[in-house]
């Protein structure tokens, strides 16, 4: 029956955090304190407002470094490549992720609000890279963030993706608002599932949903 439903499907784009490794694994907590440390020096504030204005820029912007840039014209570089300097150890090998994307037919990409570089350091650290015909990260959206449409389409164009040929996973629910739009057939990757309208399916095990596609 799950099956049917992705038998149109030739692309099929994955988020990184949270939806390629476990959330358990709290690599984003890592991030998040380079980020709040970011923040503090850049703006000259203490840690406590620090966060918050981390938060605040990630719920109101799709991203932190979106809410720094519009408010205060940061170079986005030296900030992804700051926050994305942490400890890779932690995340174990997946073999049975590996053998579920391996075995799917068609394109395979990733696509995160992160950079291409901390993508690919990720992917090595679980056993995931070489699978993949294209990482994609922010910059390549000229460092508009998901969720905004513009982003996808910008990522899409890019690939060369028909949309209407497309699945994509993802952990934020936000992030498959535009995607639902643009045709795809959308997956929220989390260990409770959220029912919206624009979520076509939940899983809280990506190895073995994608099992059950091929």
């Amino acid at each position: 029956m799950v099956k049917a439903s992705f038998a149109h499907v030739r692309a099929w784009v994955f988020d990184l955090d949270n939806t390629l490794y476990p959330p358990e694994v709290a690599l984003f907590d890592q991030i998040e304190v380079r980020m709040t440390d970011y923040v503090a020096n850049i703006l000259g504030v203490d840690r406590r407002q620090a966060n918050h204005l981390r938060d605040h820029y990630w719920r109101s912007y799709g991203t932190t470094l979106a809410g720094l840039m519009a408010e205060h014209d940061i170079d986005p570089d030296p900030f992804l490549e700051a926050v994305h300097d942490i400890d890779f150890t932690v995340l174990p090998e997946a073999p049975d992720l590996a053998a579920a994307i391996r075995a799917l037919p068609g394109r395979k990409i990733v696509y995160t609000n992160g950079c291409e570089p901390y993508a690919c350091n990720v992917l090595r650290a679980r056993g995931l890279d070489g699978l993949f015909d294209a990482v994609y990260g922010v910059e390549h959206a000229d460092y508009r963030p998901k969720p905004e449409q513009s982003a996808f389409e910008a990522v899409f164009a890019l690939d060369k993706l028909p949309p209407q040929q497309g699945a994509m996973f993802e952990d934020d629910i936000r992030n498959l608002t535009a995607p639902h739009a643009m045709g795809m057939r959308t997956v929220h990757v989390a260990p409770v599932a959220t029912p919206q309208d624009h979520i076509h399916h939940h899983t809280n095990d990506l190895a073995a949903f994608l099992s059950q596609l091929v």
